[in-house]
C-alpha cells in the first residue's frame, strides 16, 4: 500500500503547512495549479514510514525545518526503522532513553580511520566495518592488529593483511578484514607502553555464564578474565571468580615475568592479582591469588571512578576528582616529583596524593607551554578550543579539538621525528593545526610508531568531560566585587599583550623579534587556522627580511 501511494503524492504539490510557521507566503495568488494538500493531513505512520528512508544526514536537516518535522523526525518510529536498515542483525535497540536514536547514530557514525606516517600515500583511510558492530566504544592497536569492542559487550580483531588491489598488485592494508574475538567483553587491556612490539597478549574482562554447583539449578554470571595471543586471537589462559565480584575496568602494570593486573569494581575499590606472562603459552593449570591493592586497604573512603597505567606506575582518579600515584621504581619516582626522600623500594603500592611536587619533563617542547621549560607542578595549557580528547607519547602530545561549528581539528606538538607530527617534521613547543583531515565524528585517538589512528562514533547521551574554568580561577581574571559593572579587560588581555610587547622590545635584532613574535602567537588565544596564517606570514616576513643586516633595529624597521 506505502508503495502504491508514493507515486500519486508525487503527482499532486505538497504543501508543508505548520501552526508555528503559518500560512504559505504567496498561497493565495497562485491559480490554476490545483489545491495544495497539507502534509499534517497524512497519517502519521505514512510520513514517518516515507522519511525513514532519507539518509541520517537529510533526517536532521529536515528536522530543522519547522516544528512539525522537528517532532515527526525525532520519533522512536522513524529511528527504529533507520535502526534497522542500517544494522539488520541487530536484535535489540540497546538502553538509554531514546534507544532507537541513539543506536542508529551510534551505528551511522562509527568508523576506524588510519593515516600512516611512513611510505608515499599519507591520506586517511577507513578500516572495514562490520555490521555486527553495536557502534564502536573503544579501540587498541597492537603488535600486528586493532581490536575494537562495541557497545553491547562485542570485541572485534581487525586483522591487517595482504591483499590484491583493483590493479592487481598485492599490498599490504591495515584492519582489512575482522572476525569476532569474544561476546560479553566489559573491557581490555594490554602491556601498557606506547610502543605495541610489547603488546603480545590481551586481557579481557568478560562476564560468563557458569552452571552452578552440585545439588544447585541454573547458572550463574560470572566475571572473568580471558587471555588472548594478539597475532592469532587464539585463547591461552582464562580465570574466574566469585560470582560477588563485579568489575567494570581492568589495566596492567610491571614487568612481563610479574604482570601485576589492576581490577576496578564497581563499588570503586581496587582488587590485583600477578601473572607470569612468559608461561602463559604453556600448557598447565595456574592458582593465583586475588587481594585488595593498598590504595584501597589504607583508604577505604575513596571511591576510584577510573585508573590509567604504565609499565612503571599507576593514577588513580576518585569520583571527587582527587588524584592519586602508585610509584613502582626510583627512576619514575625521581623523574616526577625530583627527589627520592620518601621512595620506599619495599612498598611500592603506597599511593601519593598528586599535591606533591611533580617534574613534567618537556625537552621537545611535549607540554604545549610554547617553550621547552620542564614544569615542577601542574600548569594549565592555554588557547586548547574544546578539547575532545588527547593522547600523551613519550615525546608528544595529540589533541583532538572541537569548534563552535562542530567540526574537529587534530593539534599536536613536541617532537616531529618519523612524521609523528603530519605537516610538522621540525615539531612546535605550542600546539599546532596538524595536517590531517579529522572525521566529524572523531571521539578518541591513538599513535603508534607507524600510525595515527581515530576512532568515530557519536554517542547522544555521552556529555564531554571539558568545562570551562570559573571566572575567578583563571589567569589574569580577578574575581569582580560585588556592584562592579562588566571587566574592562576580561582574562587579563591587555595585560598580557603589554608583556609580549615588553619581550618583543627587548630582542636586539629583527629576526629574533620574529622568533619572539612566532613564540607568542602560540601563546594567544587564537584558533589554530588563524596561528597558521601568523605564522606563514611571519615566515614569508623573515625570509624576506633575511638581508637585513644584525644590530638593533631602526624604528622605521
Amino acid at each position: 500500500m506505502g508503495e502504491k501511494a508514493v507515486p500519486s503524492l508525487r503527482r499532486r504539490r505538497v504543501k508543508r503547512s505548520c501552526p508555528s510557521c503559518g500560512p504559505e507566503p504567496g498561497g493565495e495568488e497562485k491559480k490554476g495549479r490545483g489545491n495544495p494538500i497539507s502534509v499534517q493531513l497524512f497519517p502519521p505512520e505514512l510520513v514517518e514510514h516515507i522519511i525513514s528512508f532519507l539518509p541520517v544526514r537529510d533526517v536532521v536537516a529536515l528536522g530543522q525545518t519547522c516544528h512539525y518535522f522537528r517532532e515527526v523526525c525525532d520519533t522512536e518510529g522513524v529511528w527504529r526503522r533507520i535502526c534497522r536498515r542500517l544494522s539488520p542483525r541487530l536484535r535489540e535497540q540497546g538502553s538509554g532513553v531514546r534507544p532507537w536514536k541513539r543506536a542508529a547514530i551510534l551505528n551511522y557514525t562509527k568508523g576506524l580511520y588510519f593515516q600512516a606516517f611512513g611510505g608515499r600515500r599519507r591520506c586517511l583511510s577507513k578500516s572495514v566495518a562490520p555490521l555486527l558492530a553495536h557502534g564502536y566504544r573503544r579501540f587498541l592497536p597492537t603488535k600486528d592488529h586493532v581490536f575494537i569492542l562495541d557497545y553491547v559487550g562485542t570485541l572485534f580483531f581487525f586483522k591487517n593483511a595482504l591483499v590484491s588491489s583493483t590493479l592487481g598488485q598485492i599490498q599490504w592494508k591495515r584492519a582489512c578484514r575482522y572476525v569476532v574475538l569474544c561476546r560479553g567483553a566489559k573491557d581490555f587491556a594490554s602491556d601498557p607502553r606506547c610502543d605495541t612490539v610489547y603488546r603480545k597478549y590481551l586481557y579481557v574482562l568478560a562476564t560468563r555464564e557458569q552452571l552452578g554447583v552440585a545439588g544447585a539449578t541454573g547458572s550463574r554470571a560470572c566475571d572473568c578474565v580471558e587471555v588472548y595471543l594478539q597475532s592469532s586471537g587464539q585463547r591461552v589462559f582464562k580465570m574466574t571468580f566469585h560470582h560477588s565480584m563485579s568489575f567494570k575496568q581492568i589495566v596492567l602494570v610491571g614487568q612481563e615475568t610479574q604482570r601485576a593486573l589492576l581490577l576496578l569494581t564497581e563499588e570503586g575499590k581496587i582488587y590485583s592479582l600477578v601473572v607470569n606472562e612468559t608461561q602463559l603459552d604453556q600448557p598447565r593449570s595456574y592458582t593465583v591469588q586475588l587481594a585488595l591493592r593498598k590504595v584501597s586497604h589504607c583508604l577505604p573512603h575513596l571511591r576510584v571512578a577510573c585508573m590509567a597505567s604504565n609499565q612503571s606506575s599507576t593514577v588513580y582518579i576518585t569520583d571527587q576528582g582527587g588524584v592519586y600515584f602508585e610509584v613502582h621504581t626510583p627512576g619514575v619516582y625521581r623523574d616526577l616529583f625530583g627527589t627520592l626522600q620518601a621512595f620506599d623500594p619495599l612498598d611500592q603500592q603506597m599511593p601519593l596524593a598528586l599535591s606533591l611536587p611533580a617534574k613534567g619533563n618537556n625537552r621537545y617542547g611535549q607540554l604545549g607551554t610554547g617553550d621547552k621549560m620542564d614544569r615542577g607542578e601542574p600548569t594549565q595549557v592555554h588557547y586548547l578550543q574544546r578539547p575532545i580528547a588527547l593522547w600523551c607519547g613519550l615525546n608528544h602530545s595529540l589533541v583532538l579539538s572541537q569548534g563552535l561549528d562542530f567540526s574537529k581539528e587534530l593539534l599536536g606538538c613536541g617532537c616531529g621525528a618519523g612524521g609523528r607530527l603530519p605537516g610538522w617534521p621540525k615539531g612546535s613547543a605550542s600546539f599546532v593545526k596538524l595536517h590531517v583531515k579529522v572525521p566529524l565524528c572523531a571521539c578518541s585517538l591513538c599513535s603508534t610508531r607507524e600510525c595515527l589512528y581515530m576512532l568515530s562514533s557519536h554517542d547522544i547521551e555521552h556529555h564531554p568531560a571539558y568545562r570551562d574554568l570559573p571566572a575567578s580561577r583563571v589567569v589574569g581574571n580577578p574575581e569582580p566585587s560585588p556592584g562592579a559593572g562588566a571587566p574592562q579587560d576580561p582574562g587579563g588581555t591587555a595585560q598580557a599583550c603589554e608583556e609580549y610587547l615588553s619581550q618583543i622590545h627587548s630582542c636586539p635584532t629583527l629576526q629574533d623579534r620574529m622568533e619572539k613574535m612566532k613564540e607568542i602567537v602560540g601563546w594567544m588565544p587564537l584558533m589554530a587556522a588563524q596561528k597558521d596564517f601568523f605564522w606563514e606570514a611571519l615566515d614569508m616576513l623573515q625570509t624576506a627580511a633575511g638581508g637585513v643586516g644584525e644590530g638593533p633595529p631602526t624604528p622605521d624597521s
